[in-house]
């Protein structure tokens, strides 16, 4: 029995009546296979789409790292448009979206690999598609070829320290002066452990090498640049994937803020923003992680040029800002984790400041928290959508807020 593909769900998954979901599959295309619990996991394309393209990496049959790359680049930027004009529609939002900024293939700066021993051998990769296998990817079409690089010194870690009865977790990132290697696994090291690590990351001329967090040796500091002003993030501290995607989405943030004097950044992390602000305005960064802050705070006492950066731990979710504490400020910067910050933004709205800077990784909570701030008196200027993690279904944006009664300044 054929089925025809009406839409795209969220995952980028094909979905046709029943619902019946088809991965790799495009609006339009009719296939058939076996359906097995609402899925054909390998599905025929009867029809193709027009927007059907060969996929430009050799492992993306295998890879369960993309799910976009059989569609034309055209398509893509089109879906992931219109996932968020679909979020904002359902509560009911209607702002104007700038097209989208995509970044170039090979630009991803961070990733995690997984790490299996094997019988004789060793496998190191990205997990397969909709299984718990490890396939290999040493020509990722999305990584940076840095980042590829780094897989014969991952592939010897899993070597002297995995396991056949579990996965490492190696997050590898792209930095100025080099591989910063995070590497997560239950064991604890020992005396010995740390002087073989050591020797590997020399022999492999890393940056820094960790092990759960814990740095084991820096041969230099894995230096990232914000706007030129230069961070050590602690190990596995969040960053934006792509450079491009850093720049564009800064760009987005101090545009919006506009003049403002003094800003408030939310979820500052180790200061994507609140560092490049802090040139033409005094900045207040506030996240859950002090580890991150304190990179900030160094960063910040390093610098020249910039204007007073105060820096303050607190979890966000648990403990919002209030009003009194946010009225001192002419703008806020505000950056949540996927879940959004439904309770923040409700503060955000009684302490009336002029304009706001949100960004977001979720659509979906993005809306609810902008029909939040609609809702208390505020105006959604414009949408900057952002396509870093290219050929996956993962939505960046950047937007602008203002209240209606400074609209003409």
């Amino acid at each position: 029995m054929s089925h025809t593909i009406t839409r795209l769900g969220h995952l980028g998954e094909g979905i046709a009546e029943g619902p019946i979901y088809i991965p790799r599959a495009l609006p339009g295309e009719v296939v058939e296979g076996e359906v097995d619990s609402g899925r054909i996991a390998a599905p025929r394309i009867l029809t193709p789409s027009p927007d059907r393209v060969r996929a430009p990496c050799p492992h993306y049959k295998g890879c369960g790292g993309c799910a976009l790359m059989h569609a034309s680049d055209s398509f893509v930027a089109d879906w992931k448009t219109d996932v968020v004009r679909r979020a904002l529609t359902a509560q009911g939002i209607d702002a104007p979206l700038r097209p989208i900024e995509t970044s170039p293939s090979g630009t991803r700066r961070r990733a995690t690999f997984s790490g299996r021993r094997l019988k004789s051998s060793v496998l190191v990769g990205f997990h397969g598609r909709a299984s718990h296998s490890v396939v290999a990817v040493p020509n990722c079409a999305v990584l940076h070829p840095d980042l590829t690089a780094a897989l014969p010194v991952c592939e010897a870690i899993v070597k002297g320290f995995g396991s056949r009865r579990g996965t490492l977790r190696l997050a590898t990132t792209r930095s100025d002066a080099g591989i910063d290697l995070d590497v997560t696994d239950e064991r604890a090291l020992d005396g010995t452990d740390h002087v073989t690590l050591a020797g590997l990351a020399e022999a492999h001329d890393l940056a820094r090498l960790s092990w759960n967090g814990e740095v084991v040796v820096e041969r230099r500091p894995p230096v990232q640049r914000f706007d030129e002003i230069e961070v050590v993030p602690p190990p596995g501290a969040f960053l934006q994937a792509t450079r491009h995607g850093e720049d564009t989405l800064r760009a987005a943030v101090v545009e919006a803020i506009g003049p403002a004097k003094s800003v408030v950044d939310l979820f500052a992390g180790c200061g994507t923003f609140a560092l490049p602000l802090a040139r033409r305005a005094r900045v207040h960064a506030v996240e859950a992680g002090s580890d991150m802050l304190s990179a900030a705070d160094r960063a910040w006492r390093k610098a020249s040029g910039l204007r007073d950066l105060s820096t303050e731990t607190r979890d966000l979710f648990r403990r919002p800002l209030l009003p009194d504490e946010l009225a001192h400020y002419d703008a806020v910067v505000i950056d949540p984790p996927r879940a959004g910050a439904e309770a923040q933004m409700r503060e955000i709205v009684e302490a009336n400041i002029p304009r706001i800077a949100a960004v977001s990784c979720n659509p979906v909570s993005f809306a609810r928290d902008a029909k939040l701030l609609i809702d208390g008196g505020y105006r959604l200027d414009w949408v900057q959508i952002v396509d870093q993690f290219r050929w996956s279904p993962h939505i960046e944006l950047a937007a602008a807020f203002r209240r209606d009664h400074i609209a003409s300044d």
